[in-house]
């Protein structure tokens, strides 16, 4: 009876057993055409993608927009050259302006011992007046007071002045910037302003602050069109105008200020500059 049991439930463990591994086959089976149902759906999908890219090259043959394509990538490589060429102008600009610096940092320290000197005797020579001689004759008329009406004292302004511009030469600009601001705004009156003027706007064009520059110049040439750093200022504003891409602003400038100046030694400058400018355009 006993071996009759034994046998009895060694019979249903593998009739579950069997009914066990038959699921799970089943499952198997399900998963495996859930599977593949999915991968004809994602093939179909690819197909159709296909069939539209296809359709979409198509159409761009047809329309010829091969042909657009290849315009512009020629554009996009004129265009390259058109960078390179600014880039040299900006270049040439840069060495420009540290010429005149260096120039105008030495004419700026001659111009100041005559404008702060007691008025000088009538010369008994022939020799014709020098550029520092016509910048001392064009400064304002307290520059040289009579015996009458003595000189009013300008240590203070001169030593403001002196400080702002020495703060450019050891290239803090925007420190000096500031100090060429602040000078302006107490002394505006002064026979320095129109100088201190002038290193403002360079001092923002220094910091490539080039609108500032514009707006700089621009107040000098309006307050004092007859200083001889006008000229210069023109020169400045034309360049900032080139950094800003304003290549028909500045020809614009170039061409005033060679009209306006043409005898200042900024005029030579403009001309080569206004040159270098037009034939940029002609090749374009």
């Amino acid at each position: 009876m006993g071996s009759f049991n034994a046998a009895h439930a060694a019979f249903f463990s593998d009739d579950e057993a069997r009914k066990k591994i038959a699921d799970l086959q089943q499952q198997v089976t399900q998963l495996q055409t859930q599977l593949q149902a999915k991968l004809d759906d994602e093939l179909k999908q690819r197909q159709a993608v296909e069939g539209r890219v296809s359709a979409v090259e198509t159409q761009l043959r047809s329309q010829g927009m091969i042909d657009l394509l290849n315009q512009i990538n020629n554009l996009n490589a004129e265009l390259g050259k058109i960078k390179g060429q600014l880039e040299v102008m900006s270049h040439d600009v840069e060495v420009t302006q540290k010429r005149q610096r260096d120039l105008y940092a030495d004419l700026d320290g001659r111009l100041r011992k005559l404008e702060s000197g007691p008025a000088p005797a009538a010369p008994t020579s022939a020799t014709p007046p020098g550029p520092a001689d016509t910048a001392a004759a064009t400064a304002p008329q307290n520059a040289n007071p009579s015996p009458a009406q003595p000189a009013p004292d300008t240590g203070a302004e001169l030593k403001d002045y002196e400080a702002a511009h020495a703060l450019f030469k050891a290239g803090k600009y925007a420190q000096s910037a500031d100090a060429f601001d602040k000078f302006i705004a107490a002394y505006p009156d002064s026979k320095f302003a129109p100088s201190a003027q002038y290193w403002l706007g360079y001092a923002y064009f220094s910091q490539k602050n080039y609108k500032g520059a514009i707006a700089a110049q621009e107040k000098l040439i309006q307050r004092y069109p007859d200083h001889q750093k006008a000229p210069d200022a023109m020169y400045n504003i034309a360049n900032s105008q080139i950094q800003l891409s304003d290549i028909d602003g500045a020809r614009q400038t170039l061409k005033s200020l060679i009209a306006k100046y043409p005898v200042s030694d900024a005029a030579p400058l403009a001309k080569k500059r206004l040159a270098a400018l037009d034939s940029l355009r002609s090749k374009n």
